[in-house]
């Protein structure tokens, strides 16, 4: 065998390839334009940023605030000092006085429970003596507005006692195990009562004048007996209720029927009254014109001064019957509405009556 020759000879290089580099520089160039229009796709796609209350300084916000108050929009103005408030990193004295005025706006835009909430958010900032009056005065309106008058007396109490007191309405009248029954959690039933009992009213009565019925209703319990009274009734409700949960009552289908009853009836009567609140504005003047209109109505039989044993009839004045031609008056108007919108609600929902069922039955021919 002849041995291997060593080849000690260089290897010769390779050419070079001019179609690979042309392949890459083409492929280079088509990454860049794709880039290019994936950039100029998702430009002109993006959403133009907006300017939120976030993107806004302190200042500006509270620049907004005094613009939005100028325009009369009170609410959004309170929010936007809330806003102002959280970013500026305020003091307490500044800011208490930030949230009284954001209280303010809140209470000249009719959201009551804000007003509240933030007039004892400025007290709990710093007690501002200059603040003070005003803030017990506005408190006490806000409560008046929400009709919460339970609550406004506890309020009242609580302002006026000593720091040592307890709080009013904390005081523990009744117990169901563990749980405590408050003098407030009593005056809350009681209010809740009243207000269903004047839900129906709530369609035809002002809020002054139904304000001023429930100050009279609630003035029923200023009587501890009364009071007594109800509490007894709040418990022996309490204790059925939960016996009744105990024994399963509310699985029962004869109950779940019950149930769904009432809530139909609650749900449709609250339709009801607030179509009829939106529909019904009886004015003065419509009252001067339903008394001239219907005069004979509004008469008493007093004794005949002349004869004891005779009556005689007297007109009364309108003011003497002012509360009876209200209701007349609204007892007609309600009326008028509930049949109008019960017949846009039959055509609504196409009701038909077969009236021709419910004929007298025709006697059988001999």
């Amino acid at each position: 065998m002849e041995s291997e020759k060593l080849d000690f000879s260089l290897p010769q290089k390779r050419a070079k390839s001019s179609v690979g580099i042309f392949q890459i520089v083409l492929l280079i160039v088509l990454i860049a334009l794709a880039s290019a229009n994936l950039y100029l796709l998702y430009s002109s796609a993006a959403p133009e940023r907006r300017v939120g209350s976030a993107d806004l300084t302190a200042e500006q916000t509270k620049a907004l605030a005094t613009k939005l108050a100028q325009r009369n929009l009170y609410e959004q103005s309170a929010q936007c000092w809330v806003q102002y408030a959280d970013r500026a990193g305020l003091g307490n004295s500044e800011l208490a006085k930030t949230m009284f005025k954001a209280a303010g706006l809140f209470e000249k835009a009719g959201v009551y429970d804000k007003a509240i909430e933030y007039y004892w958010r400025s007290e709990m900032a710093e007690e501002l003596p200059e603040l003070k009056p005003d803030i017990n005065s506005h408190v006490q309106i806000c409560f008046e507005r929400l009709g919460l008058f339970s609550a406004l007396r506890y309020e009242l109490m609580d302002r006026t006692a000593l720091a040592s007191q307890q709080s009013a309405g904390a005081k523990v009248v009744a117990e169901i195990g563990p749980e405590k029954i408050t003098q407030a959690d009593l005056d809350a039933f009681i209010e809740m009562n009243i207000d269903n009992q004047l839900e129906s009213a709530s369609a035809f009565m002002s809020a002054d004048q139904l304000a001023e019925q429930k100050k009279q209703m609630l003035g029923q319990f200023a009587n501890p007996q009364a009071k007594q009274q109800l509490l007894q009734s709040y418990i022996a409700q309490q204790l059925l209720y939960r016996q009744a949960l105990e024994e399963g009552l509310a699985k029962e289908p004869k109950v779940k029927a019950l149930i769904d009853n009432l809530t139909r009836s609650a749900m449709s009567q609250t339709m009801l009254n607030r179509q009829i609140a939106s529909n019904v504005h009886i004015t003065e003047t419509d009252l001067q014109n339903y008394y001239q209109v219907n005069r004979d109505k509004f008469v008493e039989q007093i004794k005949d001064p002349n004869d004891p044993n005779s009556m005689i009839t007297t007109q009364k004045t309108f003011e003497q019957a002012r509360q009876q031609v209200m209701m007349s008056l609204a007892s007609d108007k309600r009326q008028e509405v509930q049949q109008g919108y019960l017949e846009q609600l039959k055509e609504k929902y196409n009701v038909i009556i077969h009236t021709s069922e419910f004929a007298p039955a025709q006697p059988a021919k001999p």
